[in-house]
């Protein structure tokens, strides 16, 4: 569906998440930054993983960043959202040494490392609430 404007949009996909009664927002690959209409509906209750160090190597290259930065020592963060990109409180992160020379098997590995760490993570945040 077509909408006039992203407030719009993002004021429908609130209106979606009261309706289900979501109360945690976890983001994975979403590649668009949230504006105020659902950061403040959720405030503090939208998380997001990333595959650095945080706060080094924001954004969408991250991986390939770090890689091309000759970094020894990568990892993967989960941070709650906020309005600045990559930028919110740190929730969790997870270190491991890479020191191969190829970029596919280090993100292999970044997401071998991801994926229980955001489970353990949401678990640990549901279990709070």
């Amino acid at each position: 569906k077509e909408y006039p404007s992203k407030a719009d949009y993002e004021r429908e996909i609130v209106r979606r998440l009261r309706a289900e009664r979501v109360e945690l927002i976890c983001l994975a690959g979403y590649m668009r930054i949230l504006s105020d209409v659902v950061l403040e509906a959720y405030r503090d209750r939208i998380v997001n993983i990333h595959p650095s160090l945080l706060p080094a190597f924001k954004g969408a290259h991250a991986i390939a960043d770090a890689f091309a930065y000759g970094v020894k020592v990568f990892g993967v963060t989960i941070h709650y959202v906020n309005g600045e990109l990559d930028g919110g409180r740190i929730i969790a992160q997870r270190a491991f040494e890479y020191l191969g020379s190829d970029p596919e098997e280090l993100e292999a590995r970044v997401h071998a490392v991801e994926h229980p760490l955001y489970v353990e993570t949401v678990a640990k945040l549901v279990a709070e609430q």
